[in-house]
């Protein structure tokens, strides 16, 4: 099966500059963002139109090339917000090569991937300014110019101060607007999630990233009426190219303030569309339910939902009437959901859907720029990733008698390769092919799922495959388990199936076990009531409980090999 009733008048271009031009030639008066400014602590919120966003994008690029940074590469470090995309878009569209940077690398991690990256030059926040102002700065001779996103110190350049250069320099000189990026060049240098020492440096063109934002384009439902959530990291590739996209859309956008902000945003912008990590979804879902409990209205919600189920298969839709108290409490406006990054618990998508807030889930990779499948209004599949986007093409290396197997992908959105490691790229580049190191399966209609990482698999000494994502996500629904994670232990020289548990301390305050040791055979007995529903090589043998969350990436997952030493 492929993706039905996609959108045929998706502009189709190969540049990112191509598509951002667009857009502002479409959406040119309409908000591209409202920014929240302090004034003595009283939010002011000030809305920047495509218009503007372009004149600022184009002020900064021409300013960075009057600075002789044309066909350079430039790092970028910060926390989400409007000069970090304003950055990003300006180097990506008319300056050089851009290097997104995670902003919680420690000093040791980023000197590395500066050299690696050889930039040219950084663009940095506040919070970074240490590492490159003043006697303990990162010395690095390659830099030319660090550049602060907001006005720091006087004798440091920021991205206004820029701006300002490139509005003299555009009245006489082109050479922003001169700039004709190579479809086919490296546009964007990546790290992957991991110690930078052992991460890979993505290279991206211009072309990768414009197939993606085709695709996405074609197969989800963005218009300029949509409000939404900027929440991911944006130096990730899911957080960057998902933003472009939305903008690509005509969308308004607003930053979160920060995890703890989420549901406060949802109801001060009125949001109507969120992109967020199952970790994020799964707590936001639970905490409804909380609530609902509380307020003794368990069943009044369990019937509701028969209803609404009946009366959708007569295709009438009432479930926004219907739970209208619970839309309140994400912000009356909410109506679509995007889960990427790890699997969501099928259970909290299901949840979501059947409380009339479409929530999807896409499946990518850095190096695939970065979506290769996901679900849309039309074609859902409970467990299921979606269907491959229709510029990729997705095949199942050596499959088992089960259908599983490696995911391989083909298409225009698959990377260039890992900046100078020729070995590491022909091992997963092969004839255009990209070797995902995730194991999944097709379904009869083209539907894939995910079972796991190839290198995660544990291989029993009796041949038997067993995935830990998929123990994972049956742990996760017992109700005092917050994450968990199985890996292989051994016990008297025997491979056997472990799991370590983060569990919530808030689910035995209202029972009867109190004592460390009571909590442990509570949670014992109900994993040992879980393992009854698995085939005995499936058994958990061993668990670890803890209350502090496990080490993870940016995008919340779990950094398995730092967990298990």
């Amino acid at each position: 099966m492929k993706f039905l009733n996609i959108r045929q008048d998706a502009p189709k271009y190969d540049t990112v500059r191509a598509y951002v031009e667009e857009a502002v030639a479409k959406y040119s008066d309409h908000n591209a963002f409202i920014l929240k400014e302090s004034i003595e602590r009283s939010p002011y919120y000030l809305p920047i139109t495509y218009r503007r966003f372009w004149e600022e994008l184009r002020a900064f690029g021409a300013g960075l090339c009057h600075l002789g940074l044309q066909g350079k590469r430039v790092a970028l470090i910060g926390k989400n917000s409007y000069e970090w995309i304003l950055s990003f878009l300006s180097v990506l569209c008319g300056v050089g090569v851009i290097v997104p940077l995670d902003k919680e690398l420690p000093e040791k991690e980023l000197r590395l991937s500066l050299e690696r990256s050889r930039a040219d030059a950084v663009i940095y926040d506040e919070e970074r300014e240490h590492f490159f102002y003043g006697e303990k700065a990162i010395e690095n001779d390659n830099l030319r110019l660090r550049i602060s996103t907001k006005k720091l110190r006087g004798d440091v350049q920021s991205v206004r101060d820029i701006m300002e250069l490139g509005s003299l320099a555009l009245k006489r000189e082109d050479l922003f607007d001169r700039y004709l990026p190579d479809p086919d060049e490296m546009a964007a240098l990546l790290f992957t999630s991991g110690t930078t020492s052992a991460s890979k440096a993505v290279m991206l063109s211009h072309r990768n990233i414009a197939t993606n934002l085709y695709d996405l384009m074609r197969v989800e439902t963005i218009t300029s009426e949509d409000r939404n959530l900027v929440f991911l990291p944006l130096h990730h590739s899911f957080g960057s190219v998902g933003l472009t996209y939305f903008l690509c859309c005509g969308a308004t956008n607003m930053f979160c303030d920060g995890l703890r902000y989420v549901q406060k945003n949802l109801k001060e912008y009125r949001v109507t569309t969120f992109v967020g990590v199952p970790l994020l979804l799964e707590g936001m879902y639970r905490t409804l339910l909380r609530g609902i409990e509380k307020q003794g209205k368990t069943r009044l919600v369990s019937n509701a939902k028969k209803i609404s189920r009946t009366l959708l298969k007569t295709g009438i839709d009432v479930r926004r009437k219907l739970f209208s108290a619970i839309h309140k409490e994400l912000g009356g406006s909410l109506r679509f959901i995007i889960s990427g990054a790890s699997a969501l618990d099928r259970e909290v998508a299901e949840g979501f859907n059947e409380l009339g807030i479409l929530t999807v889930q896409g499946y990518g990779l850095t190096e695939t720029s970065p979506v290769l499948s996901a679900e849309n209004n039309e074609h859902m599949r409970t467990g299921s990733v979606g269907l491959p986007f229709p510029s990729v093409e997705i095949t199942i290396d050596e499959p088992d008698e089960n259908g599983i197997g490696e995911i391989c992908a083909k298409g225009g959105n698959v990377m260039l390769g890992y900046y100078e490691m020729p070995e590491e790229t022909a091992a997963v580049l092969k004839d255009g092919v990209f070797h995902t190191g995730d194991l999944g399966y097709l379904d009869k209609d083209g539907f894939l799922y995910i079972t796991g990482r190839k290198k995660n698999v544990i291989v029993l000494k009796n041949g038997k495959n067993v995935y830990p994502e998929e123990l994972e996500e049956g742990l996760n629904r017992l109700p005092f388990v917050k994450e968990s994670m199985v890996y292989a232990g051994e016990r008297d020289g025997a491979r056997l199936i472990a799991a370590k548990i983060v569990y919530d301390e808030e689910y035995f305050k209202t029972r009867s076990e109190k004592s460390e040791k009571e909590k442990a055979s509570h949670m014992k007995a109900a994993v040992a009531s879980f393992n009854e529903t698995l085939p005995s090589y499936k058994h958990i043998k061993h668990l670890v409980f803890r209350t502090e969350p496990f080490i993870k990436t940016s995008t919340a997952k779990i950094r398995r090999h730092e967990e298990i030493n």
